[in-house]
């Protein structure tokens, strides 16, 4: 549309690399801009201004102005802000200076997130986080208006209207009609937009045009247009009558405006890529072509136009016509033939149809003499059919091949009387190609029952089919003419082969060999082709290129390069019966090439033509006769779509075609199925007597199994046969067995693999978490209390590490001899106390001694932590106050790390000890305990003995080992080990039998209890046996009975006496073993509990350190933000001084251009002027009268008459009067130039005037007149410049703006830098208990403040302070006088207690009884072996209470074992339920995602209702720091007055 408006202005090219404008007429580029940065999908010239044009992509938008000065053109971009997907528009802050940033005056200042990001590059400038990113609108296509507006279509649906000067963006609002569109036209996004008066014509992706009509900032849809097709491109003629529409399909329509439009189609195009294509018989007038979608295109081959087209509306594959009538076959992918009649080449039709079977049919190929038709399918059937239409196409019967069929090959002789066939298949398992011949003899289909059985499947005896096979891969082979040759296009290698067949019949499968081999000279797959009279063989291949080669000699003689390799070359190609026509379809490329002889003569030529009319000669009676029964065929009524029904489709049913299948095809059986159901009828009918026969054996069979398995249910279980053992089928069994071992192996292989990788990330785990710990993570617990203490986990410090804190300690201590020996050096040459210097000299080490003692002995709000209370040395720490470079805080950070390992260090080895002390306490009880269970087994309590161990967070060592008691499961024991352990158990029953036999073990038991010697222990046991008289009545006692019945009774009562005093000798013993325990245990637990305030104290200190670490890393982070901060304006500013530079370069060239353009100007206006002043000099020798008559013909100018536009065309053309070009102003100068010549005829000449002055006076006024002319194109071309410079001006001006911005903003940015350098952030600790007082008013005037020297209040404060140390000296003084009085006391107190207790002991020692059992330890020499037979008697009692709690173990066993299936099944059943709660709670999910997603609001809404909630956060966040600053403010007043206050009052007495 732009190249008439402009002469300068041609055709421009914008791309991913560059945009340029050049002169069409001259071919030379005006302007260039490399790169334009962004992916152009439309480019567009503003009608009204040909040097304003739009660039859009999918995201952007952007206008483009071309600046003219002179002959200098350049370009100038302007992006357009889009607004956001839902129509809103975004307030864009700026990142390079950004305004509203706010101010912290804790933390330091607050920098741009393209300097917290560490960005000092170009990318910063539009740097912006994930976070900030939100999704625009996208355009796809735009259109200028009449004002020099934009209107822009996006995917969104919205449309927007865009000013060309300030490209501000309006979204229009789209009025909503009463009754709106159907969904199947619903207006998604504009596919292409025009512009019309009062709105736009717009299309969508339904096939439909619309019309916007516009008004204000709102429009209305209304429909317009339907096509059938989506539209992809509209145009406008120049007098807007008509309108050109593309689709995508690539057909063309126009439509014509006016009282009755018109819609023509001026080009058709097909649907689709060609996927195959032929000649119609005899191949010299027409050819066909068919598409995927089923689109069957009839062509002339004169000039290439479609006659005719047929829809099958179904899915196509292959095409072939048939020689010997005027039909062609189609086959289909669902298994389909379609026999076409192009009897009426303008009005084809389908005149059968053949369903063959339900795969899909690969190839069609009719023999040389169209006798029969070969059909391929890709389960490896060939399908022979009668190629004759008066038999109806007959299906004659298959043949199976291999799977893979690549081609299939025919000859079919003149003088012969069968037809050989070739089928060609590949084996990629073996890399190998198979070919398969057969030969059908003329006669087949008069005799085609007998050639095949009842099934349809050719007997291979009958057809002489043989098998061959190839040691290597072809991808394509044909049967030669002559001697029966085959010819193969190697796949592997870019080969040409010939094999010869052998003469002699063979079986089985022969291995050709190549009998010769030529080089293909092309690359990748290809194919093979033989004319009609067989000796020219056609090559096809991926390089796109096609040669036609000598049969014998296999040498090309004609080639040519019809597609290119880009579109993989070649898919097909036919060549017609004369050899004159060659049709060539490419594969991917869409294109048909037609191609014909240059030169066509000669040999070649004769041969082939001979033959062709012999072959035509030979199939005239057999053309004719089918002809004419094609002729008189009626059209098969199938669902065809026709080209004026098709053209009414919508582009939804296009694509919706696969569904669009034959009604009558669902209801279809396959031929070869019919064939096989037909075949077993007649086979049930023939072994109808035998098949009961077999079916009543199998049925006796299986009631005798059945009896068989009966009676094995009811045999014992040795007896007992497997339930796989009765069945018959041995083969499924042992595939069930196969399958069953194959299953468990592969779930051993997964349950490894799940072990393996659980294995690893333990491992990985124990490596990171307890491997790599040089201190181990532990915890210790009280024994009463609920108190857990634990220890620092900690790593081993690096070798790095440790470099860089010796590197640290070397440099501090380095900086501390250097500042003492700058004071040495000070007070050397101040040469003042010479004698102290001496002094100093000697005792040295002892003040480096008390330095350091003074510099650690700081006070700790200094330091900020409590480091020193754990022993570390902190005096190389630098002041908070000093660490102002970057290197004193990253050498800070290095030590309070290591003051950190050091205070855990302490801590721990503290922890330790307490470790070790537990270890201690708990053996102590267990030997305790063994003492406190004697005492309890002999005086026979039922007290449970406290025994305490450790539990595993005390020695987490013991997760990582697995117990046997922790593994539930049980245990597989293989036979040999249980047959192992039931001997190891027989020899022990054994062993202990042969020791019960023991006599003199058996002796000791009756005579003694099994012991040698009574134990005190025993005593309590001691039983003394009633004498035998006891049975009698006392009343037949006689005195010696008395007597001994006395002794008796003094015996037991002595017996009792001593139990009573052993007994309570044991209570107290175990009394005192309890409280022993309970003692040390509550020690332990108090020493347990202090290191638990140590190990809070150790956490504080922790906490201290690394909040200072927090507070340096900070700071560092804030210095580098502020050096990516300053680096990124000095380059910035760099590349606006370097922008600096070509603008003032640019407006110093524009302005000595714009100088010496003014000079020409003033030359040539001068000039005009000398020609008007000199007119009457040069006309001075006529007369005056005729001077002034031709002074007024000088002046006079012709009238050009301007084209007056018709009425009508202005009320339609939206543009009006467009503004004039180049080549306009050359019209108008050449219609002025010929006004000129009509004023120049001798006919305007004055009467009475020479001719010559005549001429002379008409070339001067044709000067006059050029000149002028002249001048006035200079005018406008200066007026160009100084706009040009001016606008140059501007840019430079802008510029050098923003340099004095980005200098004011690099002062700024020093002043914060130094600022927060030396505005550090310290930490103090702030003693805790003070009481804030209400209301406290902080005085921040000093208005009345007086300035006196700080010696003054110094010497003051150290006055105060000596009287005050005095005083708080005397004070503690008499409190130590009072102490110490307290302290008498209570020993005295303690010494009188102690008496006490003395007093009493030696009361004890006198009253202590001493009893017969004390007595006999002191006189029983064999008191051991008494206490050892007692111990036996013990050991009788323990085997008997281990075996009956062995018994009572098994019962638990037992019992565990039943609980363990109830829980399996209980974990079964759970597996179950958490099977179907998952899937409800996907269920509950999904029902949750869309009630979200339907009831969720506008993600505008979410950002702002989240940016209010966060201004609100922050707003608090900042009023409590205001108020934490005032009550910190208030605090440290009332400290001051406090300390003020407990200053002592001195006052002289």
């Amino acid at each position: 549309m732009a190249q008439g408006r402009e002469r300068d202005e041609g055709p421009h090219s914008a791309g991913g690399a560059s945009l340029s404008v050049r002169n069409w007429e001259s071919s030379i580029i005006l302007c260039r801009k490399s790169q334009p940065g962004m992916d152009v999908n439309q480019m567009s010239f503003n009608p009204m201004n040909w040097r304003q044009l739009c660039l859009s992509s999918p995201s952007t938008v952007s206008v483009w102005t071309i600046e003219r000065s002179n002959q200098e053109h350049c370009f100038r971009a302007r992006s357009v802000k889009l607004p956001l997907e839902d129509g809103s528009f975004f307030n864009e802050t700026d990142v390079v200076f950004p305004q509203s940033l706010p101010k912290d005056l804790i933390y330091g200042p607050v920098l741009p997130l393209s300097a917290i990001a560490g960005l000092v590059g170009e990318e910063a400038e539009t740097f912006r986080p994930k976070d900030d990113l939100y999704p625009l609108l996208h355009p796809t296509m735009h259109c200028w208006t009449p004002t020099s507006d934009l209107y822009i279509g996006c995917e969104e649906g919205h449309l927007l209207m865009i000013n060309g000067d300030t490209l501000q963006v309006t979204v229009l609002n789209k009025i909503e009609e009463e009754s709106p569109l159907e969904d199947r036209r619903n207006f998604i996004s504009p596919v292409t937009l025009v512009y019309q008066k009062e709105g736009v014509l717009a299309s969508g992706i339904d096939g439909f045009v619309y019309s916007f009509i516009i008004k204000d900032r709102s429009y209305m849809i209304e429909d317009f247009l339907e096509i059938e097709r989506p539209v992809e491109h509209m145009a406008f003629s120049p007098n807007y009558t008509m309108l050109l529409i593309q689709t995508d399909k690539g057909s063309v329509y126009i439509y014509t405006f006016g009282k009755e439009p018109t819609l023509n189609k001026v080009l058709d195009a097909c649907d689709g890529k060609f996927q195959a294509i032929d000649f119609i018989t005899p191949g010299t007038q027409y050819f066909m072509t068919l598409t995927h979608s089923g689109e069957i295109c009839v062509w002339w081959l004169e000039d290439c136009a479609c006659v005719s087209k047929i829809y099958l509306n179904t899915l196509a594959t292959v095409l072939a016509c048939c020689p010997s009538s005027l039909s062609a076959a189609v086959g289909t992918e669902d298994g389909s033939v379609y026999f076409i009649s192009v009897y009426d080449k303008e009005s084809p039709q389908v005149v059968h149809k053949a369903f063959l079977s339900e795969s899909s049919v690969q190839h069609v190929v009719y023999d040389q003499q169209g006798i029969f038709l070969l059909v391929g399918t890709s389960e490896g059937k060939v399908f022979i059919i009668n190629a004759n239409s008066s038999s109806s196409f007959q299906i004659i019967g298959f043949t199976e091949v291999a799977k893979d069929i690549l081609q299939i090959s025919t000859v079919s002789l003149l003088e012969t009387d069968i037809v050989k066939v070739m089928v060609l298949s590949s084996l990629p398992e073996a890399g190998r190609s198979r070919l398969e011949m057969f030969t059908l003899p003329t006669l087949l289909p008069q005799v085609s029952t007998t050639f095949a059985d009842e099934r349809g499947r050719l007997k291979d005896e009958i057809i002489h089919k043989y098998l061959y096979e190839l040691e290597h891969a072809l991808s394509s082979a044909v049967l030669g003419f002559q001697s029966n040759q085959i010819y193969g296009f190697c796949s592997q290698v870019p080969y040409i082969c010939s094999y010869l067949l052998p003469e002699e019949e063979h079986t089985g499968i022969y291995i050709l060999k190549p009998y010769k081999k030529v080089q293909s000279r092309q690359y990748g797959p290809g194919l093979l082709y033989l004319s009609s009279h067989g000796l020219w063989l056609i090559t096809i291949a991926k390089c796109g290129i096609l040669c036609i080669r000598d049969v014998y000699t296999l040498e090309t003689f004609a080639w040519c390069r019809s597609h290119s390799h880009q579109g993989h070359g070649i898919q097909s190609m036919r060549i017609s019966m004369d050899g004159q026509n060659i049709l060539v379809n490419g594969r991917d490329d869409g294109t048909l090439v037609y191609l014909k002889w240059k030169r066509f003569g000669g040999h070649l030529a004769s041969e082939i033509l001979d033959y062709y009319q012999k072959l035509l000669i030979s199939l005239s009676s057999a053309m004719d006769k089918e002809n004419h029964y094609l002729s008189t065929t009626p059209k098969v009524s199938v669902d065809l779509g026709s080209d004026s029904e098709h053209t009414k489709q919508k582009a939804s049913t296009d694509l919706s075609q696969d569904e669009l299948v034959l009604t009558d095809v669902k209801k279809e059986i396959p031929w070869i199925q019919q064939k096989s159901q037909e075949a077993i009828k007649k086979e049930v009918n023939l072994f109808s007597k035998k098949r009961k026969e077999i079916k009543q054996g199998i049925k006796s069979l299986s009631k005798t199994i059945l009896n068989m398995m009966e009676e094995n249910d009811k045999l014992e279980n040795i007896a007992k046969l497997d339930q796989q053992e009765f069945g018959l089928d041995l083969e499924e069994l042992e595939r069930l067995h196969d399958e069953s071992q194959e299953e468990v192996a592969k779930i051993i292989k997964d349950v490894e693999m799940h072990n393996l990788a659980k294995s690893y990330l333990a491992e990985l785990i124990k490596e990171e978490c307890w491997n790599s710990m040089a201190v181990k993570g532990r915890a210790l617990k009280c024994f009463h209390i609920p108190c857990v203490v634990e220890n620092f986990p900690m790593k081993a410090r690096t070798v790095e590490e440790l470099k860089e804190l010796e590197r640290v300690l070397q440099q501090k201590k380095i900086e501390a001899e250097c500042l003492k020996l700058r004071k040495e050096i000070v007070e050397a040459q101040s040469g003042v106390k010479l004698i102290k210097q001496r002094h100093e000299e000697d005792d040295e080490e002892e003040e480096e001694e008390d330095k350091t003692v003074k510099y650690s002995n700081l006070p700790n709000y200094l330091l900020g932590s409590l480091s020193t209370d754990f022993g570390v040395d902190t005096s190389l720490l630098s002041s908070q106050l000093e660490l102002h470079s970057r290197e004193e805080k990253i050498n800070q950070i290095i030590l309070l790390k290591d003051i950190i390992y050091k205070v855990k260090t302490v801590f721990n080895n503290e922890f330790d000890t307490a470790y070790k002390q537990k270890e201690f306490e708990i053996a102590r009880v267990k030997e305790r305990n063994v003492r406190i269970r004697e005492i309890i087994l002999d005086l026979e309590l039922e007290e449970a003995v406290w025994q305490p161990e450790f539990e595993d967070c005390e020695k987490p060592e013991r997760m990582l080992v697995v117990q046997d008691e922790e593994i539930t499961a049980h245990k597989h024991i293989k036979p040999w080990h249980k047959a192992k352990e039931l001997m190891v158990n027989h020899e022990k029953e054994h062993w202990l039998l042969i020791q019960d036999a023991s006599t003199r073990l058996r002796a000791l038991m009756d005579m003694m209890g099994g012991v040698l010697e009574v134990k005190k222990e025993d005593i309590l046991r001691m039983v003394i046996p009633q004498p035998a008289f006891m049975a009698k009545p006392d009343a037949v006692w006689t005195e010696e009975e008395r007597k001994q019945f006395k002794d008796y009774e003094k015996k037991v009562k002595e017996l009792n006496e001593e139990r009573d005093k052993y007994r309570k000798s044991l209570e107290a013993e175990l009394k005192k073993l309890q409280n022993s325990i309970q003692e040390s245990t509550q020690a332990f637990d108090e020493h347990l509990k202090r290191l638990f305030e140590r190990r809070v104290k150790a956490e504080m200190v922790t906490n201290q350190e690394e909040l200072k670490i927090s507070n340096l890393a900070f700071s560092l982070l804030l210095d580098e933000e502020l050096s990516s901060r300053e680096k990124f304006l000095n380059n910035y500013l760099t590349r606006k001084q370097h922008e600096k530079s070509q603008t003032s370069e640019a407006v110093r060239k524009s302005r000595e251009d714009l100088d010496v353009y003014k000079e020409h100007y003033d030359n040539l206006l001068a000039e005009d002027k000398v020609m008007d002043r000199s007119f009457k000099k040069e006309f001075s020798e006529i007369p005056g009268h005729q001077v002034d008559i031709l002074y007024k013909l000088f002046k006079r100018r012709p009238r050009i008459s301007k084209q007056k536009t018709h009425s009508e065309t202005t009320s339609v053309v939206p543009f009006g009067e467009l503004p004039g070009s180049g080549k306009l102003n050359k019209d108008a100068f050449a219609q002025l130039m010929k006004a000129m010549d009509e004023l120049d005829n001798i006919s305007n000449m004055p009467e009475g005037l020479d001719p010559l002055v005549w001429n002379h006076f008409c070339m001067t006024r044709r000067a006059k007149v050029e000149n002028e002319q002249k001048v006035k194109q200079k005018a406008a071309d200066l007026l160009e410049m100084a706009t040009f410079l001016q606008k140059r001006v501007e840019e430079e001006e802008k510029v050098q703006q923003e340099i004095e911005r980005v200098f004011h903003e690099l002062i700024l940015l020093q002043e914060e830098k130094v600022r927060f350098q030396l505005n550090l952030t310290i930490q103090i600790l702030l003693k805790q208990g003070q009481v804030e007082l209400e209301n406290f008013q902080l005085v921040l005037e000093y208005s009345d403040a007086i300035l006196i020297n700080k010696n003054i209040i110094e010497d003051l404060n150290s006055v105060i302070r000596t009287q005050g140390q005095k005083k708080v000296a005397s004070m503690m003084e008499s409190k130590d006088v009072h102490k110490r009085i307290l302290q008498i006391e209570w020993e005295h107190k303690k010494m009188e207690m102690e008496r006490e207790d003395l007093n009493q002991k030696a009361w004890d020692i006198q009253m202590l009884f001493f009893s017969r059992d004390r007595q006999k330890y002191l006189n029983e020499p064999n008191y051991e072996a008494l206490i050892s037979i007692q111990i036996g008697i013990m050991e009788q009692t323990i085997a008997v209470l281990d075996k009956t709690h062995k018994k009572n173990v098994e019962n638990c066993k037992k019992l565990l074992k039943k609980l363990g299936k109830f829980s399996n099944q209980k974990d079964i059943a759970n597996y179950a339920l958490s099977c179907n709660l998952r899937e409800e709670l996907v269920a509950v999910s999904e029902r949750k995602d869309i009630c979200n997603a339907m009831g969720s609001k506008l993600t505008c809404e979410k950002i702002v209702k989240e940016r209010y909630e966060n201004m609100m956060q922050q707003q608090k966040l900042t009023n409590i720091s205001k108020q934490q600053a005032e009550q910190i403010s208030i605090l440290q007043t009332e400290v001051e007055r406090l300390r003020m206050k407990t200053f002592p009052a001195l006052v002289q007495m």
